[in-house]
């Protein structure tokens, strides 16, 4: 390993060399490799994931991209502190205006069609990347919910009087948010609601969506901004295809706030980065929803709670369904037709994996039969139903446009709950039950921040809480203190204390 002495006389690390032994997590070592020493260079860092090993490399050239963004957004948020609520509102305004614009729009989608292409050349998911004609109007719905809502930068949340003075508290600004998405080109609506309790925003979005990132800027955010006189700086785009400028980003000891969506293992890598950083975190990167149904399902509610959470693939998408036995004759026949169904409005084919002590429950000829399945990496024919074993209903299954679902036949609702609680993300449940005191008992031991009696599409804050949501909450790595389950602009706070003496005599 070489090193340099720096100004302050600390040691610079100028190589790696392979094979080098690094260690971490007090007791372990990890070994640089042959790529990774090779890459290295003066100037660079390297971030050593005390949780897991991993080592990686952040060039010199990201993380200085990183910094200016960062030093941008602090700045912007100092200034933004002398600006007013009408203005923020008219940036919200200003922003959707752009965004309804058909002219500024067609740049915006002609950016996306080529983001879409060339994922799709390089056998990449393009599920969450389509800017669709829905997804714009649910952008420019959430600027203007932003734009129509209380300021809340000085809100007053309590006081206490006391004999000669008073103390009041008031909501305040966090600072600067770092976040970091994977391929969702509307993040820019929903993180930009940061700026109504007066904080800005630096924000990282994966290779796949990076051009449709950059024409929102360019046609929509910044002349937003512009034209509300707010400082540039208040959003920040960081114009990088790499991963290592999400790692930079979340390694900024200067971010009050971390948050991160994607694949499970990334953000996780995130996650852990940003609190040995010593930056609060809020992730949410393992999802799929749970369904099960008891002894008092109504059939019909249970087969139209399966098609539509089934309509599309994101993180509260139907991933198993458990059923009772009491019932598996009559509902599991329905489960699979009404799977087919969500697949059949695609075009496509559905893939049941079902836990091996269920396999009884499902006719043999279905283990046999071939489905077309379409895949990120291309269509492939694959037979309709697997055998998987108990652990493996962890797994969250990632598709296009062909529904895929687990399915266990369960004995009661209290083995579907510790199933849930034992193997799942604990993001969300939903129990199909007439049965009142069933569903009061589900919601009491079931270890989730979401619970529902219907489909599990609903968890989302723009459709639940009209309110553009930041992330959701899972319990996978535990709870939250004081956070609601959805992460949304309004609640991004601190807050400070003011005092005031009336009683000039006052002492302790």
């Amino acid at each position: 390993m070489g090193t340099q002495t720096g100004s302050a006389g600390e040691q610079m690390l100028r190589s790696l060399q392979a094979g080098q032994p690094i260690p971490f997590g007090g007791d372990r070592v990890a070994y640089v490799d042959e790529s990774l020493a090779a890459a290295f260079a003066l100037g660079d860092r390297l971030v050593v994931v005390q949780s897991s090993g991993d080592l990686l490399h952040i060039p010199a050239a990201e993380h200085a991209l990183v910094r200016s963004a960062v030093d941008q957004a602090r700045g912007a948020f100092s200034a933004l502190a002398a600006t007013t609520d009408d203005q923020i509102s008219r940036f919200f305004d200003a922003f959707a205006a752009n965004l309804a614009d058909d002219t500024r729009h067609a740049r915006i989608i002609a950016a996306n069609d080529a983001d879409v292409a060339a994922a799709t050349a390089r056998g990449r998911s393009t599920t969450r990347l389509v800017l669709s004609e829905k997804m714009r109007v649910d952008m420019i719905a959430g600027l203007r919910a932003w734009r129509d809502s209380a300021g809340g930068r000085n809100d007053v949340a309590d006081v206490v009087e006391h004999e000669g003075w008073s103390v009041t508290a008031r909501r305040a600004p966090l600072g600067v948010v770092g976040f970091v998405f994977e391929g969702r080109p509307n993040v820019f609506a929903d993180a930009t609601g940061v700026l109504r309790t007066g904080n800005t925003a630096v924000l990282r979005i994966g290779s796949d969506a990076l051009g449709t990132a950059r024409a929102i800027v360019e046609s929509a955010l910044r002349p937003a901004l512009e034209e509300a006189g707010l400082p540039l700086g208040c959003v920040t785009l960081v114009d990088s295809p790499s991963r290592a400028a999400g790692w930079a980003l979340f390694n900024d000891d200067r971010l009050a706030l971390a948050v991160a969506r994607g694949s499970g293992r990334a953000v996780a890598q995130l996650g852990a980065v940003a609190r040995q950083a010593g930056v609060p975190v809020s992730l949410h990167g393992t999802g799929g929803a749970w369904l099960i149904a008891s002894a008092h399902a109504d059939a019909d509610r249970f087969r139209a709670s399966v098609v539509h959470s089934l309509d599309r693939k994101v993180c509260n998408t139907l991933n198993v369904c458990c059923i009772v036995a009491e019932r598996a004759a009559e509902l599991v026949p329905i489960f699979i037709d009404a799977a087919r169904t969500a697949a059949a409005s695609r075009g496509t084919g559905a893939r049941l994996h079902v836990v091996a002590d269920s396999s009884k429950y499902v006719a043999d000829a279905l283990f046999a039969e071939q489905v077309a399945v379409a895949r990120a990496s291309g269509d492939a024919i694959e037979n309709f139903a697997t055998e998987i074993a108990v652990d493996e209903l962890a797994i969250e299954w990632e598709w296009e446009s062909s529904p895929e679902v687990s399915l266990v036949v369960v004995a009661d609702i209290a083995e579907a709950v510790e199933l849930f609680n034992a193997h799942s993300p604990r993001l969300a449940a939903s129990l199909i039950s007439t049965d009142e005191g069933e569903q009061r008992t589900f919601y009491e031991t079931c270890d989730a921040p979401f619970i529902g009696d219907g489909f599990t599409r609903w968890v989302d804050g723009q459709f639940a809480l009209d309110r553009p949501e930041l992330g959701l909450s899972n319990w996978e790595h535990g709870r939250l203190f004081a956070r609601s389950a959805v992460l949304s602009g309004d609640s991004v706070f601190t807050v400070r204390l003011l005092a005031h003496v009336s009683d000039s005599g006052l002492h302790r």
